[in-house]
């Protein structure tokens, strides 16, 4: 079994490992177990009881998190004529239609999200096997894909903090919520928007218990388990 560093071990021995932490005291915990040199992202990793097979069961959304997730989001839109213009004056740092997907096509994908209108998802759709795979296809179900009146709050929200969480095939969610500079306020405003959003949209085909287990974690630091019930209970006032 490989050895963990000093450095891992030492912030472990901050943790006990057969608590269920309240979000508050995960919070505040995790900020002191990243040890890392640089400013590390915390994460939030729930297990629910979704089947991902089954359609009726699939959890995807969207959160717009209050103060950010700490990094520049690189915005690509695809889009065409008059509205080209009305892209680049709101933010998007890359901006195209052919020319864009021929980019892509060639192996380009520097990017954090993909904003597209409603007539360029036809040639859009053939990046699907590269776009897809590293979950910046733009959908509408995301609300990636907008109509061109409504590109500007598309970009801004985009800039802003809006994470995109979707259960993988394991039934987890990963989710950033923000750096561990964070005060705790801040993440603990994320952590709650983040939740709020995750059991709003609990899917009418999960049966019995919805989320198993949340944890707090960062980059290089140890996992922090929450109090499901804590965790499940925070609301946006």
């Amino acid at each position: 079994m490989r050895k963990q560093g000093k450095r891992f071990e030492q912030a472990s021995a901050q943790v006990d490992a057969d608590k269920d932490y309240q979000p508050e005291e995960a919070v505040a915990l995790v900020k002191t177990t990243a040890t890392a040199k640089f400013d590390e992202t915390v994460e939030v990793h729930l297990r629910t009881g979704s089947d991902p097979r089954h359609a009726d069961q699939m959890i995807r959304g969207v959160a717009l998190l209050p103060h950010g997730v700490g990094k520049n989001v690189r915005v690509t839109v695809f889009t065409q004529g008059e509205t080209e213009a009305v892209a680049q004056e709101a933010g998007a740092d890359f901006v195209g239609a052919d020319d864009l997907i021929k980019r892509i096509e060639d192996g380009w994908t520097d990017f954090d999200v993909s904003i597209a209108t409603p007539d360029m998802m036809v040639k859009v759709g053939k990046l699907g096997r590269i776009l897809g795979r590293r979950g910046l296809m733009p959908n509408p179900r995301t609300g990636t894909v907008v109509q061109p009146e409504n590109l500007p709050q598309a970009i801004r929200e985009a800039k802003m903090g809006r994470v995109e969480y979707r259960v993988d095939k394991s039934s987890l969610i990963h989710v950033p919520i923000g750096k561990a500079s964070f005060d705790e306020r801040q993440l603990m405003e994320n952590l709650t928007t983040l939740m709020d959003n995750i059991v709003r949209a609990r899917p009418s085909g999960i049966k019995g218990q919805y989320i198993r287990s949340a944890f707090l974690t960062t980059t290089m630091g140890p996992s922090i388990r929450m109090d499901v019930a804590g965790a499940t209970a925070l609301k946006v006032e």
